[in-house]
């Protein structure tokens, strides 16, 4: 009998404290990480801070980590201790170190979601979340190579410039839409993911970097926008998140004579003059290799029963898009197939 319990109390210890594998050290692993990753997530968040122009604090900290204050100071505190910052005066500033590690961590996040919007099916609302996890994984070779492999992007998905190994990070570009004016065509040229409740919404609209758009009215509550053929009504808050600029070349009339696809009807053909900025991966490749280029004609050949796809022909063949993927595809010289036959 007291052979037996010495073995299962040697069991037990194995299962406990076994290097590596056992509960209490991979419980003492797991607290490891967890406080690398917020360590990391405060670089990352000091660096944006300053950058912008921003006052980065303990309160700022704490709202960011999702943390008590007392928790926030214990992390800026092994911070401090580990020479990555300097927090003097209730100041938070970036050492050397720190500026670089932080730099590296908004590599990999933004690497990391060019990979998931150009080489994955992956869901854009996914994007964010899983970047925020793999940016705490990535070496700085990795990361790389990650570059190299996509081609050497310039921009993230959300319309931020991914910093170069060993340079600086740039400020956020644009000003907020609801302080931009009526009537006037503008560029969508960043949308904040965080938070990620205000974020979905904007995804939900259809709304990207690269979008021209323009204000058709404010109210106190709401503004009208004009995107892409479809007017939309945003709340304050969704439209402090999307940065934009203005293009002074283009007038907001421009903008409302647009015309896309979808709009397309039976007996008319037209020019496809390009591919949305909403387009992207394999999406995009995919519309490209079946003929969608600028400069092609295409014809509405016969739209679903239940109307929620359409038959194109496009250089001799039949294609059918559902109503979402033919809004991404913007046309010209819209005519009546019998006209086109008369010119021509």
């Amino acid at each position: 009998m007291s052979l037996l319990l010495t073995f299962s109390f040697l069991v037990i210890a194995v299962l406990l404290f076994w290097p590596g594998v056992g509960v209490v050290s991979r419980w003492r692993e797991a607290k490891r990480r967890q406080a690398r990753m917020r360590r990391e997530d405060a670089l990352k968040h000091i660096l944006k801070s300053e950058v912008n122009g921003h006052l980065p604090t303990l309160h700022s900290v704490t709202g960011v980590l999702h943390i008590s204050d007392d928790a926030a100071a214990e992390v800026l505190t092994a911070m401090e201790r580990r020479k990555l910052i300097s927090y003097t005066g209730g100041k938070l500033s970036l050492l050397e170190s720190g500026r670089k590690l932080a730099l590296h961590i908004v590599r990999a996040h933004r690497l990391w979601e060019s990979y998931l919007a150009e080489e994955t099916g992956v869901d854009e609302a996914q994007w964010h979340r899983l970047a925020e996890q793999k940016e705490h994984q990535l070496s700085p070779e990795e990361a790389s190579d990650l570059e190299a492999k996509l081609g050497h992007p310039i921009m993230d998905p959300h319309g931020d410039v991914i910093p170069v190994l060993g340079g600086e990070l740039d400020a956020d570009e644009g000003q907020p839409l609801n302080t931009a004016p009526i009537n006037k065509a503008l560029e969508i040229v960043h949308i904040e993911d965080e938070p990620i409740a205000v974020y979905r919404q904007l995804l939900a609209l259809g709304l990207r970097p690269a979008m021209r758009v323009c204000i058709l009215a404010k109210e106190s509550d709401f503004l009208t926008l004009w995107a892409e053929g479809q007017e939309l009504a945003l709340a304050p808050i969704l439209a402090n998140n999307i940065g934009i600029l203005p293009i002074p070349e283009v007038k907001a009339a421009d903008l409302l004579d647009e015309e896309y696809l979808s709009d397309l009807q039976i007996g008319e053909q037209a020019r496809v003059l390009g591919l949305s900025a909403t387009c992207r991966g394999a999406e995009r490749r995919r519309l490209l290799d079946l003929g969608f280029v600028a400069g092609t004609m295409i014809s509405v050949e016969l739209p679903s029963p239940t109307g929620d796809s359409t038959a194109y022909i496009v250089r001799g063949t039949m294609i059918a898009l559902r109503r979402e993927q033919a809004r991404m595809i913007s046309i010209g010289q819209r005519v009546s197939v019998t006209e086109s036959a008369l010119s021509s």
